[in-house]
């Protein structure tokens, strides 16, 4: 149903100067519709950030292919993602077929998230915890990927 919006939106991040044909067919495979509110479906292949709830959002598909590529890995390599949101990254990353370790501090975020992983059979390892402190169960990783910003605001 999707699939031209998709196939326009790679178009787009080629445009962009996305050069890896890997990172490009993943981004082509991966629904980003499944990972977005139904209010934003009809914006899920625009090249945005779009809101997700509990204050966050699914990064911009550009932001994705970019650090992706940034990556430079090949498949079956393991990658530890700090803020896993939506999933759509950790989505694009199992399609590359690396062995994906993510970690989100928001637990419902993190339960809803799973729960897609699992309808999707998307095989990914989820944690619910703080993504600074690492999972050093799974270390070394080939590569680490930081999807989230905590911030943090003084009071002047």
């Amino acid at each position: 149903m999707y699939e031209t919006d998709r196939e326009h939106l790679v178009e787009i991040l080629r445009q962009k100067g996305i050069k890896n044909e890997k990172v490009l067919k993943a981004i082509l495979k991966v629904e980003r519709h499944r990972f977005v509110s139904e209010a934003m479906v009809h914006h899920a292949y625009e090249d945005n950030a779009l809101p997700i709830g509990y204050g966050q959002t699914i990064s911009q598909p550009y932001t994705v292919a970019f650090m992706t590529e940034a990556l430079n890995l090949k498949a079956h390599a393991s990658v530890l993602e700090i803020g896993t949101g939506s999933g759509y990254q950790a989505a694009v990353l199992d399609a590359m077929r690396m062995t994906v370790y993510t970690i989100e501090r928001n637990e419902k975020l993190y339960k809803q998230t799973k729960q897609l992983f699992e309808i999707f059979g998307i095989d990914v390892f989820t944690k619910c915890g703080d993504g600074t402190l690492g999972w050093t169960e799974h270390a070394p990783y080939d590569g680490i990927i930081v999807t989230a910003v905590r911030r943090r605001f003084r009071k002047n």
